[in-house]
């Protein structure tokens, strides 16, 4: 006689808005990590806009944030740490949702743009437009769209036979990624010295220097990006399923793959044309968002909130942290090296 197993369900809450045009279904679990992690990002926030080598008091923060207070604590607070902080989520957000999808298209904690070279791809483009073209902070940003897009046309091509595997995109992505890395490392070798120091500078992944003119854009697109990341949500759970459970359910498994890795691109695009390659953030956040909500696969939105949380710790642990301010790119690989080395290890044992 075998004994019947009854699998609780989590609790979930569901929220519409419009009389139900817009709706969402969240595990209570869900919720209260998104509330913890977004009260965790305004401490934080709090943190790096009164912490540095000139320390504001709260009384002259909240001064300087509604235009009173000190000239020069306005110009440090409003024109210099706002805009980092508030890039810092951004960016952080764009790479957490960027790993989400590529991880739930390969079905592989591993499935990440840093591993499978599409963020490769889109540094690539850059230094292009960077050494040879001597372009600006737009035309950057255009260079690694299409430098991302092109690398995530020929990997996804190389990898298809039948049907697209996972574990195949993830191969090929690091075989590309690899020569990649050798041409840019060519590029910035052979281009004018002065260039090509900024240039290295530059793909370190960094923050440093950035402001309100950096964050309007990135803000803009960003925005953009909301409803076609709304849209892509449902779809991107009923691939996970499997291809014959999608398009029992309608999905064209085709179309909507294409499409998310097009939205994924674009994602890292951002960050590589705004701040350089940040690498790691896109392949951690998703795995730890699914493990504190306890999700049976990665989501746009936690992920996303815990990309911005890494991303801004990283950021003032470079800032502070040493005695000579780093770029948050050095700090991320440091950190993330150990994180991939441990999922290594657990994805070997499987």
């Amino acid at each position: 006689m075998s004994a019947k197993v009854r699998i609780k369900p989590q609790p979930t809450l569901a929220l519409r808005l419009f009389n139900g045009a817009l709706s969402w279904r969240l595990h209570k679990r869900s919720l209260f990590v998104m509330v913890v992690v977004c009260l965790g990002l305004l401490l934080l926030a709090l943190l790096s806009l009164i912490s540095g080598t000139y320390p504001v008091a709260i009384p002259d923060l909240l001064l300087s944030l509604q235009g009173q207070g000190e000239e020069m604590v306005q110009m440090i607070v409003v024109e210099w740490r706002l805009p980092r902080i508030l890039l810092s989520l951004l960016l952080g957000s764009a790479l957490g949702m960027s790993g989400a999808i590529f991880q739930s298209l390969t079905r592989n904690p591993l499935g990440s743009p840093d591993i499978i070279g599409f963020a490769a791809g889109s540094y690539t483009g850059a230094l292009v437009v960077i050494l040879l073209l001597s372009g600006g902070y737009y035309q950057i940003a255009l260079g690694a769209l299409i430098g991302g897009i092109i690398t995530a046309c020929v990997v996804y091509l190389l990898s298809m036979r039948n049907h697209l595997a996972g574990f195949r995109l993830i191969i090929t992505g690091i075989g590309i990624s690899a020569m990649l890395s050798a041409f840019n490392s060519w590029m910035i070798k052979a281009a004018d010295l002065n260039v090509a120091m900024a240039a290295a500078v530059w793909g370190a992944g960094s923050l440093n220097g950035l402001g309100f003119e950096q964050l309007l854009p990135v803000a803009i697109i960003m925005l953009a990006l909301v409803p076609f990341l709304y849209l892509s949500s449902r779809p991107m759970k009923q691939l996970e399923l499997g291809d014959d459970s999608a398009r029992a359910s309608g999905i064209n498994t085709g179309a909507t793959r294409l499409g998310l890795m097009i939205l994924g691109v674009i994602l890292t695009a951002i960050v590589t044309a705004a701040a350089g390659p940040i690498a790691f953030i896109a392949l951690a956040a998703p795995q730890i968002a699914r493990r504190l909500t306890r999700s049976a696969g990665v989501a746009l939105l936690p992920s996303a909130l815990t990309g911005s949380l890494l991303l801004l710790s990283a950021d003032w642990a470079a800032q502070h942290a040493f005695t000579t301010q780093l770029p948050v790119g050095i700090m991320t690989v440091s950190i993330g090296g150990i994180y991939f080395i441990w999922l290594l290890v657990r994805e070997g044992r499987k």
